[in-house]
């Protein structure tokens, strides 16, 4: 029996199954390809940005800083600096630098550094529920498939394998949709992981660099 006779005999159980699991994968697919476009411009922009603002920094161009953290706004590294230079540059302008103003520009950068990270995380989450619940959404039509099949030999009074095998291959078929969804969707969701993790410390660098800027020039 071949692949489109199994599809034929499917019920209307194993097609709702791989119905679901086929939205499962499409959704899946569609954050990968978000994920991934997000990730690429934060690094390439990142890589930019990063040398640009630390010569700003470095000759006493706060402005220029600004500037350039709010042109390149698909950077996690400018997102982040950005609150705390706008703060800084605030109280600059105000007032006297002083512990407060340290304080004040510090909690602008953990503000900003906690919203850009959960927007990398966007979607992360569907991806770890589908990698998770897939493959028992693939054994619910199976189990279900199984089933069926016993009962169509209880029906028949027929015993062997001959009997059971054509029902319980179409049923199979569920499992391995099942795994074919969630296998990607862990491979992907670890990758990730792994880079939200990266990007992390380098915001947190680059928070603490800022942060040490701040104080030198407020001595």
């Amino acid at each position: 029996m071949n692949w489109h006779e199994m599809a034929t005999r499917m019920g209307g159980i194993a097609w709702g199954v791989v119905g679901v699991m086929f939205c499962m994968s499409a959704w899946s697919i569609g954050v990968m390809i978000d994920r991934w476009i997000a990730f690429s411009a934060c690094r390439k922009q990142s890589r930019l940005f990063a040398p640009a603002v630390a010569g700003a920094l470095r000759e006493g161009k706060l402005d220029e800083a600004v500037q350039l953290a709010a042109h390149y706004k698909r950077s996690h590294l400018a997102r982040v600096l950005v609150g705390g230079l706008q703060e800084f540059q605030a109280h600059q302008e105000s007032a006297a630098i002083s512990g407060s103003t340290i304080d004040a520009s510090k909690r602008a950068l953990d503000r900003a550094r906690a919203i850009v990270e959960a927007e990398l995380e966007r979607g992360l989450s569907g991806l770890a529920t589908i990698g998770s619940t897939a493959p028992f959404v693939g054994l619910f039509g199976t189990v279900v498939g199984i089933i069926d099949a016993f009962q169509t030999i209880y029906s028949a009074k027929e015993v062997g394998l001959g009997a059971v095998a054509a029902g319980i291959s179409e049923a199979l078929v569920t499992t391995a949709i099942g795994l074919f969804v969630a296998v990607p969707a862990v491979w992907m969701y670890n990758y990730y992981s792994t880079k939200i993790k990266t990007f992390n410390v380098e915001m947190e660098n680059s928070s603490s660099e800022l942060m040490d800027y701040f104080l030198k020039h407020s001595q």
